[in-house]
């Protein structure tokens, strides 16, 4: 990894280490756990294979 790419990595640990970072992590820890959420991930995901696979 070289030193710019290290530096980009730190800067966001310290985003997610800061208040609006930790409050941005639980958010989305609490969308994940709603299952109307994971219905809507779990069809993304499903379309997404599915767009993969050859025709």
């Amino acid at each position: 990894m070289n030193g710019q790419m290290a530096k980009i990595i730190e800067r966001i640990k310290e985003y997610f280490r800061g208040p609006q970072g930790r409050r941005m992590t639980e958010k989305a820890k609490t969308m994940a756990r709603d299952p109307r959420n994971k219905e809507r991930f779990q069809r993304l995901m499903d379309r997404m294979r599915r767009h993969k696979q050859p025709h």
